[in-house]
């Protein structure tokens, strides 16, 4: 399925915005990206297995919480990192 990846990650996906990863639920396709792009799914996920507070998931434009969400080749995830500073 068609993964986008934000601009603070291009560096695991050498610059590549749209990336394809497999998995049957989000936490699958998170360790595919990481067996294709290693690092990068740490940058999304912590050491409990939850979501950083700086990172959103959409799949195909809604936002989800739920790492165990069931997946289907054709749906689209959209990786969004907040930005924060001061």
């Amino acid at each position: 399925m068609k993964v986008h990846i934000p601009s603070p990650l291009l560096s695991y996906t050498k610059n590549e915005k749209e990336v394809e990863a497999n998995g049957g639920t989000l936490t699958e396709v998170l360790a595919d990206l990481e067996r294709r792009h290693p690092g990068i799914r740490f940058r999304m996920i912590d050491e409990q297995e939850k979501m950083r507070p700086h990172i959103r998931f959409f799949v195909n434009g809604e936002q989800t919480f739920d790492l165990s969400m069931t997946l289907r080749a054709s749906d689209e995830i959209f990786i969004v990192q907040a930005l924060s500073g001061g």
